[in-house]
């Protein structure tokens, strides 16, 4: 009897275990309320749906895991399984093709980076990823970037000699170089304190980052400049994704396509949302350049483009102006 009683406890602790459901840690960088911080939690929320509870995926906002520059070495380990970095973020692992996105005044709209991203450029991209480790899944719009700083900033003259936060990028530095500007790497949750203490003296971001972040409150001028682009490629860990039932898989990526849409829907919103909450703080100026002031800054950043071509990929820079609907510059 003891013996009998022996085996079923252990059939229990097996079927137990193999209940268990499989977590999927998803870190990021950004705040909650941010476009990237809600489809994050609408894709843990459609996981959930379509496996049942098979998946459980734990969302970590703010940096709460990991900071910017230890996010990609985290994922490669295994030690989080799920990120969505800013695509700026894989020039530093060897994946330079993605500071495509980084060229200034490259897509007229968002409309064209979506074209891009759900192409063949897209699919070449995340190719790239998989000798590093990474599996691609999808890429996620937050929109494009403006200045700030606490002096107007109307032509390239404006930024000489200001200190300027930038993601760790060559091609950003390059840019802001350009302009005659400082450029400071900073990783995102250190950027408020920054510009709070004279630390830097402006920084690119999106009008949601800019609101949520709080930065508009210690910066006097932001001006709309639409100049860069700022998306995500969400990204898991390869070997653990591999690892995963072809069954699992296949919910995962329908809650991932649908929470896709949904990201980038919010981001549209949301960035119109938070302009208007900029605005109506009263604590910082929103400029609108004129079609020559904003020609003046992109013929001022403009000489990255054959500087970076032989970087990137002088065809890749082609296939994505195309796909853009851009004229060479």
């Amino acid at each position: 009897m003891p013996s009998i009683l022996l085996c079923g406890l252990v059939l229990l602790a097996l079927d137990a275990a193999a209940a268990d459901p499989v977590v999927i840690k998803f870190s990021h960088v950004v705040a909650a309320d941010t476009p990237k911080g809600q489809a994050a939690e609408k894709f843990r929320d459609l996981a959930t749906k379509y496996t049942e509870g098979r998946v459980k995926v734990e969302v970590y906002p703010n940096s709460t895991l990991y900071k910017d520059k230890e996010e990609l070495e985290a994922l490669q380990l295994g030690s989080v399984q799920m990120l969505a970095p800013s695509l700026s973020k894989f020039g530093p692992v060897g994946a330079r093709e993605f500071e495509v996105f980084d060229l200034p005044f490259l897509f007229p709209d968002i409309a064209a980076v979506n074209r891009v991203t759900a192409g063949p450029v897209g699919a070449r991209l995340f190719s790239k990823l998989e000798t590093k480790g990474i599996h691609g899944l999808a890429f996620w719009d937050n929109g494009f970037k403006q200045m700030t700083a606490n002096r107007p900033l109307r032509r390239p003259e404006d930024y000489r000699g200001l200190k300027f936060r930038i993601q760790s990028s060559k091609l950003l530095d390059a840019e802001f170089r350009a302009l005659g500007a400082l450029p400071q790497v900073m990783a995102f949750s250190e950027v408020y304190h920054a510009l709070q203490t004279g630390v830097v003296d402006g920084q690119e971001n999106t009008e949601s980052n800019i609101y949520t972040q709080k930065m508009h409150e210690v910066q006097k001028h932001l001006t709309m400049t639409n100049h860069g682009y700022i998306g995500y490629a969400v990204i898991v860990n390869k070997k653990f994704w591999d690892g995963l039932p072809a069954d699992l898989r296949t919910k995962l990526e329908q809650a991932m396509a649908e929470a896709t849409k949904y990201a980038n829907d919010v981001a549209a919103k949301d960035n119109a949302d938070a302009l208007a909450k900029i605005k109506a703080s009263g604590k910082t100026t929103v400029l609108v350049p004129s079609a020559d002031e904003r020609k003046a800054l992109s013929d001022a950043m403009a000489p990255v483009y054959a500087q970076f071509e032989p970087v990137i990929g002088a065809d890749l820079v082609a296939q994505v102006r195309r796909e853009a609907g851009q004229h060479a510059k």
